[in-house]
Formats: C-alpha cells, structure tokens, sequence
C-alpha cells in the first residue's frame, strides 16, 4: 500500500509541477518527497481544480441551468473521500499535532483556526448534500440552496489553502527537522494504508481529473504567493 500511495504523490508532483521525486513503479516509497508540507500542496492543487468544478456547475444554475445532479455528486464524494479523509486527516492526526509539539498553540493559534474551517467545510458539504438529496426528489427550489452552500464552501476552502501554502507551512518547514519531515511522511502513508481500501487514492485523482476534463478546468499554473495573513491572524 505504501507503493501505491507514494505513486499517487509522485504523480500529483509530476502534474503540478513540485518538486516530487520522477514516478517510476521500480522506485521505492522512501526515495519520493521527504517533505510533508509539499505532498498536502500538491493535494491541494487537486482539490482546488475540483473547488473549480462546483464554481462551474453553481454557476451554471445560475445563469437558468438545470444542476448537474451527476457531477455534484461526484464532486461531493471527492470533497468527503479526498480533500476530508485523505487530506484534511493528514492533517489533524499528523502535521498538526506535529507542529502542536513545536510549540504552535492549538487554543488562538493556527492550527486551532485551521480545525475550525474544516470543520466548517464539513458543515458546508453536508448541507450540499442535502440539498442535492432534495433536488433529486423533485424540489426544484433546493438547487438555489445547494448553490448557496456551495459557494460557501468554495470561499472556505480557497481562503484556507491560501492561509496553509501561504503562512502555516512555511512555519512548520522552520521548525520541523529532517527526521520530523521524515517521520510525517512515513505517517502519511500509514494513513493512508489505514483509513482507506488500495487505490483509493489513485481513484480519488482519477475522478478529479474526470469532472475537471467534463467542465474544462484546466491543471493550475503556480501555487499561491505569500501575500495572505497568516492563519486568520
């Protein structure tokens, strides 16, 4: 399992540009990125062309279109399958208690702020899923309620990325040694291997790259810059 998730990274390194080790199958796990702050970059480059994907099919309702009830629901499945269980728990399990043990304050600190918007994010896919449960039996009006918890989702989710690839990586890439980098990673994979079945995680990209290709969202040019306040501070 190790193997298949670290060929998922390398994969996302090679689509995205960052600095991941080549993808070759006869390459083992331990010689891909030895840095956990860019593995969950490149996963966020993932989930921000999928966030793409719902600007698109909302607004498509909003200029007098039917909702894609397909599409949202692949969407959905992405948002609680991949950006939650395999992105955001890497993040609560592992990278964020690492850095708690640095230092970092969880209670008015960024990794307690961090926590708050994923769960908000929660909250903001469930009453998507609700509503699109409500359009599929017959209440038209529910598809402006999913637009609109969509679009909350979609704020949420740019600004919280832009915090954590802007301000709260960088502090932790200060903090973290070589073998707390090392360490992490191992951890991830363990993760990875734990809370889902094999090829999960190639199936979750696979799905991205489906519904950015049937709305035409093209892979991202550049990460953010560093221009945002850290952390919500």
């Amino acid at each position: 399992m190790r193997l298949s998730y670290f060929n998922a990274i390398g994969l996302l390194g090679r689509r995205f540009g960052h600095p991941l080790a080549p993808f070759h199958p006869s390459i083992p796990w331990r010689s891909f990125s030895e840095n956990a702050s860019e593995i969950l970059k490149n996963e966020h480059r993932v989930i921000e062309r999928v966030l793409e994907v719902l600007q698109r099919i909302a607004e498509r309702v909003e200029s007098g279109g039917s909702l894609d009830v397909e599409s949202a629901r692949q969407a959905i499945a992405f948002f609680r399958g991949f950006a939650d269980r395999c992105h955001h728990a890497k993040e609560e399990e592992h990278f964020f208690p690492a850095m708690e043990s640095k230092g970092f304050p969880r209670h008015g600190g960024p990794t307690g702020v961090m926590l708050y918007e994923h769960e908000r994010g929660r909250e903001c896919v469930a009453a998507m899923d609700e509503a699109l449960g409500a359009v599929a039996g017959g209440e038209v009006a529910a598809a402006e309620r999913f637009v609109r918890h969509a679009h909350s989702y979609i704020d949420l989710l740019r600004e919280h990325i832009m915090k954590e690839d802007s301000c709260l990586f960088a502090m932790a890439d200060q903090a973290f040694t070589a073998e707390d980098q090392k360490r992490l990673v191992a951890a991830f994979a363990r993760a990875e291997a734990e809370k889902n079945e094999p090829g999960a995680h190639e199936a979750f990209l696979r799905s991205a790259e489906e519904l950015a290709a049937r709305y035409g969202v093209p892979a991202p040019a550049a990460a953010y810059g560093s221009h945002v306040h850290c952390c919500g501070h």
